[in-house]
């Protein structure tokens, strides 16, 4: 079930949140536990509604992980730490089963084939990705470990069922910790409902539609046709397909991430921040400290450091770095290209970790930000290609290694620009969609990235999330107030969003 979807928006939210309210209010007969209760009964069904056959696995993962965490509780020493062990190994080799047993053949097969094997040793495997894997997985982990550590216990089956399942998080993240989430769970006070809760949760959530359906979802065709295997985009198509892509799955992503945060604030649960302008990052530590910032976290705490951080001098903490970052990239997807998108973004924090070494941090009022985003928007091109061959003729293109002409779609401009004494070659992709609001929002989406506050600054002063920015950066300095002119604008601002949601389409981060 999307959330920009007719029937989450009029249906869905509207009973959970019903129900949610109303067993609060019966609590002295119903028992205090039945608003928690209810709303992971709701998520449950929020999973199952993608395909059910597929709920049983989530419930297996959860009773597991729960069971390993309550007997960490009750075991110390070498007995404690091999359920800790048995747990990770279940957990890595069920996301292991599900989303890396075919690239494991399909690379074996390769392999096998440039050696001129007569046969391939093994076929394909006809497994589904189950949807949101990745995310509960790696929100169990940090709870096993944590409960490892000592830092965590959960006696609360049904709370950390909802700790899991809750739904806001559940597909596409944040990856929650069971320390920050628990307490709010526990609060009875949250399960009333509150007039700021909604004005905040709403008005946040409608600027995350506005940001998917608006603005991300507008910017896709002009992605598609170039990202397409074999198409061979001349200069001006490549760098539109990239920009594209790079804005896209920028607003895409921040919309989820924004439509979450909104979403839970009308339960009175705050979530951890997961984006925060990633693209006025002036560096590429900058930029990871801003974009999926929970998994960053999680990369951080449970991967890099576990391997000895920079503890060991510097050529063990540039091991570490690509590890991490290399095991980063393989999260997000089972293929080389991912494996090497995460490589490049491993060997830029190396280079620029070993540049302030030598040369100290890099000064200047732009460039070191434009040339973050610059090697940003180039690794994506490996992230979003079909291929490791695709991405290389796109790069090649951003070159002008396949030409340099106008796209077919300005053919018919060609008149006009001939009395000014330009006569262009209109060549490339002839079915790239240049008619439509795509441009135009590409230079809106360009706009809003670098220069526009952000969610978390507008809201600033009412705490949307666990984490706060006190002060909003950029130069359009203005906080949202509940006042009758906002409310107006973000109703009209909700009745667009109705009207652009003709196509429902997927998060993008739902594949991960």
């Amino acid at each position: 079930m999307l959330f920009n979807s007719f029937a989450f928006l009029f249906a869905y939210l509207p009973v959970v949140l019903a129900g949610y309210f109303l067993l609060d209010r019966w609590a002295p007969v119903v028992g205090k536990a039945a608003p928690m209760s209810w709303l992971a009964a709701a998520s449950l069904f929020f999973y199952a509604w993608w395909d059910v056959r597929y709920l049983p696995l989530l419930l297996g993962s959860i009773c597991v992980n729960y069971w390993a965490g309550r007997l960490m509780g009750t075991r110390s020493g070498t007995a404690r730490k091999r359920v800790l062990v048995l747990a990770l190994a279940l957990n890595l080799g069920l996301l292991g089963w599900y989303k890396y047993a075919n690239f494991f053949i399909d690379s074996v097969n390769s392999v096998a084939a440039s050696a001129g094997a007569a046969s391939l040793p093994w076929s394909g495997l006809d497994i589904i990705l189950p949807i949101g894997i990745s995310f509960f997985t790696f929100t169990q982990i940090a709870f096993l470990v944590d409960c490892y550590r000592g830092e965590v216990r959960e006696y609360r089956f049904m709370h950390y069922v909802l700790f899991v399942s809750y739904f806001p998080h559940l597909i596409a993240g944040p990856v929650l910790h069971h320390r920050e989430m628990m307490p709010q769970f526990a609060e009875p006070a949250n399960a009333h409902p509150r007039a700021a809760n909604f004005a905040i949760g709403m008005s946040i959530f409608v600027i995350g539609l506005a940001k998917k359906v608006l603005i991300a979802d507008n910017l896709s065709p002009l992605a598609i046709p170039v990202f397409a295997a074999g198409a061979e985009p001349t200069f001006i198509e490549a760098w539109i397909g990239v920009l594209a892509y790079t804005f896209q799955l920028y607003f895409d992503f921040s919309g989820y991430s924004d439509m979450a945060i909104g979403l839970s604030r009308l339960f009175g649960v705050k979530l951890p921040l997961n984006f925060n302008s990633p693209y006025k990052a002036a560096s590429i530590t900058e930029f990871w400290r801003r974009w999926h910032m929970t998994l960053s976290r999680f990369l951080r705490d449970y991967l890099y450091i576990a391997m000895g951080g920079s503890r060991r001098g510097e050529a063990i903490r540039y091991r570490n770095l690509m590890l991490t970052m290399l095991l980063g990239g393989l999260w997000h997807g089972a293929g080389w290209t991912f494996v090497i998108w995460g490589g490049l973004h491993g060997l830029f924090l190396v280079v620029q970790q070993a540049w302030r070494k030598v040369f100290g941090a890099a000064t200047g009022r732009w460039w070191p930000a434009a040339l973050t985003f610059l090697a940003v928007m180039l690794a994506w091109v490996f992230f979003r290609s079909p291929d490791v061959a695709t991405a290389w003729d796109i790069l090649g293109a951003l070159v002008g290694a396949n030409g340099i002409s106008l796209p077919r779609g300005l053919a018919s401009h060609a008149a006009s620009l001939a009395q000014w004494g330009v006569q262009p070659a209109f060549d490339g992709i002839r079915w790239i969609e240049l008619v439509g609001p795509g441009l135009p929002v590409l230079l809106l989406a360009m706009l809003l990235a670098f220069k526009a506050p952000n969610t978390q600054e507008i809201f600033f002063q009412h705490e949307p999330a666990i984490e706060r920015i006190f002060q909003p950066d950029g130069r359009w300095r203005f906080s949202w107030r509940p006042t009758r002119g906002w409310s107006l604008g973000f109703a009209a601002l909700f009745v667009a969003c109705i009207f652009g949601m003709n196509r429902v389409t997927e998060f993008l981060y739902f594949q991960f």
